[in-house]
């Protein structure tokens, strides 16, 4: 038989490329390019991941030092999670009020500069002072204390981390360009984990601090500078867009809080309460929340758990040891973020946000799944490979889910003429937090469940060690999946977004 191939073979071959190199879905047809003027400069990128690095490096910190309050200071676990919860409630309800605020502030420096610039030394000062627990209290007075000190922080936090949400979902209107700034701001904030997981480790080496609980004093105060000093280039560096003619904001202090008096707050509060509900009312906008609750939370719920697991379990309750290989899954997680956020953010101009979070968060599934079968006492160097797949559970999420609600926002303001980044940035938060402090409170008790006991030390028996694996697995594992399905049929494809993005513009223009 002749070399030469036959006609029907190279057209089906040519059909098979120009469906690759379309995609197999219609939409693929209509890819835009983006405009130079929709594009941002990468030092603007850089500067807004830099935000995304100070607000990774307090969740990240506030979240893997809590363990020190069971460690170190020998509190109930179950007191540790109701510490910790009680506070983030307290953020949350805090969060809608200030993406408000930052929606109808009028100065000269923007409705979100100066916020993330006050924002971020109050919240580097207040947690660097939140762990300067001293030793020999009662369990009751450290109860208290963190709960207390926890809730100033989170103003804090709160003040920096809604203005900052929300300025990214304005830096561009151009589809596939908000994408490659969620990429580049994730990248970025990732860093913060290369550190984080060896925050055990680093509070309980003897070499550097005594007790654990001077290790926390230290890596806190630490936290803190980081949190001043690199949280307030976003604020400097960055510069808002103009709001459009006809887009009004949710509310404007300024505009609406004259004259001065009771009339004035009502008004100011049925605003807050009706962009509220509207917001929640919005269709797209509440299936990103449903997935990102159960993605981020089902990760949060058993945070510690891997910790627990690791060290009682796989190392019979050496915490160096455990420790140690902690930090190096890890720092191998976060080094695997790095290359999961670039893939997603290339995958996602290719087939689509919808499709590129399925494909992260299934792999995610897979890691989890992998947990069961690889902590193995015989074999501790197998803690390490479940890790590069977990990381494209959260590294996939938060890529996807900014470019995602920054289309939300176009859709609101084609239907309500408003601009409302804060509202829906804070309640995006708002609903991720509601749902992180029930889980860091159901942590606790499904913790103390298990029948873990930290005055056991390695001697825990059979039965607590099955249930700590099976939470560390099952819950994650679940909860992902169910965040596919609320996905399956998300309506706010590439084609609608242009659609929406051409009809403001021409709105825009009339106006204008």
């Amino acid at each position: 038989m002749s070399g030469r191939r036959p006609g029907w073979f190279r057209l089906a071959l040519a059909a098979w490329h120009t469906r690759l190199s379309r995609g197999t879905d219609p939409e693929r047809a209509l890819r835009h390019v983006t405009a130079p003027a929709d594009r941002i400069p990468f030092s603007h990128k850089l500067a807004y991941g830099l935000g995304g690095f100070v607000n990774n490096t307090l969740a990240a910190a506030i979240g893997g030092m809590l363990i020190i309050l069971n460690l170190g200071f020998g509190m109930n676990p179950a007191l540790v999670g109701l510490a910790s919860a009680i506070p983030r409630v307290t953020d949350a309800l805090t969060d809608p009020l200030m993406g408000f605020i930052s929606d109808g502030t009028r100065s000269r420096w923007g409705r979100r500069r100066p916020y993330i610039f006050i924002g971020a030394l109050f919240s580097g000062v207040s947690f660097a002072l939140l762990w300067l627990l001293p030793v020999g209290k009662s369990e009751l007075w450290y109860f208290w204390y963190f709960t207390i000190g926890s809730t100033v922080f989170y103003v804090g936090y709160t003040i920096f981390a809604t203005p900052w949400v929300a300025l990214g979902y304005e830096l561009t209107p151009d589809y596939h360009e908000r994408t490659r700034l969620m990429g580049v701001q994730n990248f970025i904030a990732q860093l913060a984990y290369i550190v984080s997981p060896w925050f055990l480790w680093i509070m309980t080496n003897p070499t550097w601090f005594a007790t654990p609980a001077e290790g926390a004093r230290g890596l806190a105060i630490a936290v803190g500078v980081v949190a001043c000093a690199v949280g307030i280039i976003p604020a400097i560096v960055l510069r808002e867009r103009l709001l459009p003619a006809t887009a009004r904001p949710a509310a404007s202090p300024v505009e609406d809080a004259a004259p001065v008096g009771w009339s004035a707050v009502r008004r100011q509060a049925r605003t807050f309460f009706h962009g509220f509900a509207v917001t929640l009312r919005t269709r797209p906008f509440r299936r990103l929340c449903l997935a990102t609750f159960l993605v981020f939370n089902g990760f949060i719920m058993i945070s510690s758990f891997q910790s627990y697991v690791v060290i009682y379990y796989v190392f019979g309750g050496d915490q160096e040891l455990g420790a140690r290989y902690t930090g190096y899954a890890g720092t191998l997680g976060a080094i695997s973020t790095f290359g999961v956020i670039a893939f997603i953010t290339w995958l996602a101009t290719r087939i689509g946000k919808q499709r590129a979070f399925f494909v992260s968060t299934g792999l995610s599934m897979v890691g989890y799944a992998l947990k069961w079968v690889c902590y193995d006492p015989a074999r501790p160097w197998l803690v390490l490979v479940p890790a590069p797949l977990l990381a494209f559970g959260l590294g996939g999420l938060f890529t996807l889910m900014g470019a995602m609600m920054a289309d939300v926002v176009d859709t609101d303001e084609l239907e309500t003429q408003r601009r409302r980044e804060g509202m829906f940035g804070s309640i995006f938060w708002w609903v991720v937090k509601v749902g992180m402090a029930v889980a860091l409170a159901a942590g606790g008790l499904i913790l103390n469940a298990t029948g873990f006991d930290v005055a056991l030390g390695g001697a825990q028996s059979a039965q607590t060690l099955s249930l700590l694996r099976l939470a560390d697995v099952w819950i994650p594992f679940l909860a992902s999946g169910l965040a596919i399905w609320i996905m399956w049929d998300y309506p706010l494809t590439e084609a609608r977004a242009y659609e929406v993005r051409t009809e403001l513009e021409r709105r825009r223009a009339t106006v204008a």
